[in-house]
């Protein structure tokens, strides 16, 4: 069960939550990729993907939820802008540009999926997943 609260034992649940799924869903993907339909192009997960999803995605019980359908969002989300990394952040240094994407998914809202390319090999990397609205 995953406790829907916004105090910090609920988040950091939420946490392990996610890294135990990303765990499990690599050791069922060796590949660890999806083909993604709109870029036909593979979206890979690599370690900085859980970082950032595991911290962001924590903090709201839908984004949380989202994360679980990671499959269907990575296979189905649509990119809708793209832009630079943000300066001064380690994490997206190896990025020389951000791909927003979103995926509406019924129950949860339109779940934004952040994906990283690569400089020099423009491999694809899956950021980060979270919840931006829920109409």
């Amino acid at each position: 069960m995953i406790p829907e609260g916004n105090t910090l034992e609920d988040i950091k649940a939420r946490e392990q939550i996610i890294r135990v799924f990303y765990r499990d869903w690599k050791e069922k993907n060796p590949s660890q990729r999806r083909f993604n339909i709109h870029l036909n192009e593979y979206i890979n997960i690599r370690m900085v993907s859980i970082v950032e999803t595991s911290e962001h995605a924590a903090k709201s019980y839908l984004s949380t939820l989202a994360v679980l359908q990671l499959d269907s969002i990575l296979v189905g989300a649509k990119k809708v802008s793209v832009r630079k990394p943000k300066p001064g952040n380690k994490n997206q240094k190896s990025f020389e540009r951000i791909l927003i994407m979103e995926y509406p998914f019924i129950g949860i809202g339109v779940v934004k999926l952040t994906v990283g390319v690569r400089r020099r090999t423009q491999e694809k990397v899956q950021y980060c997943i979270t919840t931006i609205s829920n109409k």
